[in-house]
């Protein structure tokens, strides 16, 4: 039996062609460098990186074999969250480690890293617009910002950090909002209610 040209005949898909109510939906160049200068507008709201003259100290808490550590890390950890998180990840502990980092004085920075749980915890978040650390802190967490008008400085993220280890939440909040403290010598009392006292000092004599 023969088949006729008719048999395979292509339908008519009309023209495929976006129209225009299709070209409101494609990205135009203009759209896609304000989207660039969004990006630019970003990175210039970002703080410039803590120098050493500003970097208290970094230091990491653990216990090996039941033994309280405390080590001295890079001072560049003062500056980037995320290479923070990836060095207390590193360190064997028995439950974990705990970074500490204290900036100008100011402010101080909690980081607890136990397998793939991290808590995190600033002592004001109004550094988050003078301190990288502080705003990757905020950016972790995804807080809102303070205003620009907001001069009351206030802590954020995990207050129960170190609730199992010997500091409640309300303890350690109370520690971030003493203005009398510097933030250096409120890690040091924080590092001596979780059993790290003479550790802790050993390691911050190494920033001085």
């Amino acid at each position: 039996m023969s088949t006729t040209d008719e048999e395979f005949e292509m339908p008519n898909r009309g023209d495929d062609r976006p129209g225009l109510d299709d070209l409101d939906d494609l990205v135009t160049g203009e759209e896609l460098d304000a989207d660039d200068d969004l990006d630019e507008d970003d990175d210039d709201d970002y703080p410039e990186d803590a120098t050493e003259d500003d970097i208290d100290l970094v230091i990491a808490c653990y216990r090996e074999d039941g033994q309280p550590v405390a080590t001295p890390l890079e001072l560049d950890l003062a500056n980037d969250l995320d290479a923070l998180i990836e060095q207390l990840r590193r360190i064997p502990g028995d439950a974990g480690a705990i970074g500490m980092v204290s900036v100008a004085n100011e402010v101080f920075v909690l980081v607890r890293v136990r397998g793939k749980r991290v808590q995190v915890f600033c002592s004001d978040a109004l550094a988050a617009d003078d301190w990288p650390i502080a705003r990757d802190v905020a950016d972790f967490l995804e807080a809102e910002l303070p205003d620009d008008d907001s001069d009351e400085p206030f802590p954020i993220g995990d207050a129960d950090i170190l609730s199992d280890a010997g500091l409640p939440d309300f303890e350690l909040e109370a520690m971030a909002e003493d203005e009398e403290e510097d933030s250096t010598t409120l890690l040091e009392l924080i590092a001596a209610k979780l059993g790290f006292k003479a550790q802790f000092a050993k390691a911050l004599a190494s920033f001085e």
